[in-house]
């Protein structure tokens, strides 16, 4: 496995990257749970293709009281939703969909679509490209920063930029991306819709011809698809449970039980080579956490 950071993706593989993350998300938004750092370096892939999110370590379960605040210093800037750099208390899965299509803008380009220099710079390469905002597509944000976007000259969209990221950008997949890529929330396609795009299908008959491990054959050569390609979680996740580990031994010995259980089912199985010349630097890599601290109210002024 390696991080999927400086991979040279070819064209018949690209529709199966942005299919296998929303894929992960689907089964992670069904649990309630939000990632909140979704990036390439969390993303990490064998030379099948086989594509797998990690890196926890920001991840939450969903609040569903919108009263509550919720930590504002999270996902790397790059991929960081307008809502969070706008100062928004509260958030929803969304948050991961747009990191989904920064992925997928970079994938596309093979560069980083938005890299800005710190949280205002990222915001203004945002409305460079979806145009300014409405007051109701910014009711999540913080006072001090739509006063800061109703200060500055409006913008149109630039959406048909989005075209000369590279021959890849077809009019399939610039819609799916400008569906992932919407200021408000709310409006933001969802992982379930993005699943079900015309452009994904491509990578959904890949993964379920050759890959996948929930159909399987039957002679003479027939293929048995299972009636839930993309399955989600069979109940939410309640974190109540975690009170209760207090050691160490605790925590170990849930986690063994845990790894034990996955590999009874048929989920695709990690496969590992130590002898591969990219298993060293896998194996001593490190994921950085988010250094770069979202404006407060009062630096908007």
């Amino acid at each position: 496995m390696r991080r999927l950071t400086g991979l040279v993706v070819l064209h018949f593989s690209l529709p199966s990257y942005p299919r296998a993350i929303p894929n992960g998300l689907k089964y992670l938004h069904s649990a309630r749970i939000l990632h909140r750092d979704i990036k390439p370096g969390n993303l990490l892939v064998n030379s099948n293709c086989v594509l797998k999110i990690c890196d926890f370590g920001l991840a939450r379960v969903e609040e569903p009281d919108v009263t509550k605040n919720m930590t504002q210093e999270v996902v790397t800037q790059y991929y960081r939703a307008p809502e969070i750099l706008m100062g928004a208390n509260h958030y929803t899965a969304a948050v991961d969909v747009w990191s989904v299509g920064c992925i997928f803008g970079e994938l596309l380009g093979r560069r980083i679509l938005f890299q800005a220099q710190s949280p205002v710079q990222q915001l203004e390469l945002i409305t460079e490209l979806l145009g300014t905002p409405s007051l109701e597509d910014m009711r999540h944000a913080c006072a001090g920063a739509r006063a800061h976007m109703m200060r500055r000259a409006p913008r149109p969209p630039a959406l048909a930029a989005l075209y000369t990221l590279s021959v890849q950008a077809t009019h399939e997949a610039v819609h799916l991306l400008a569906q992932m890529l919407v200021f408000d929330p709310s409006k933001r396609i969802s992982v379930v819709d993005a699943l079900a795009h015309p452009y994904l299908e491509e990578g959904r008959l890949r993964y379920h011809s050759c890959m996948c491990k929930c159909c399987y054959s039957a002679p003479p050569a027939a293929r048995h698809y299972s009636p839930d390609l993309e399955p989600a979680a069979p109940h939410a996740f309640h974190d109540a449970w975690e009170r209760k580990l207090t050691t160490v031994h605790q925590v170990k010995e849930e986690i063994h039980k845990f790894i034990a259980e996955q590999l009874q089912t048929s989920r695709v199985p990690l496969c590992i080579n130590p002898q591969s010349a990219a298993f060293k630097s896998f194996a001593s890599s490190t994921v950085a956490h988010p250094s770069e601290l979202p404006p407060s109210p009062h630096q908007w002024e």
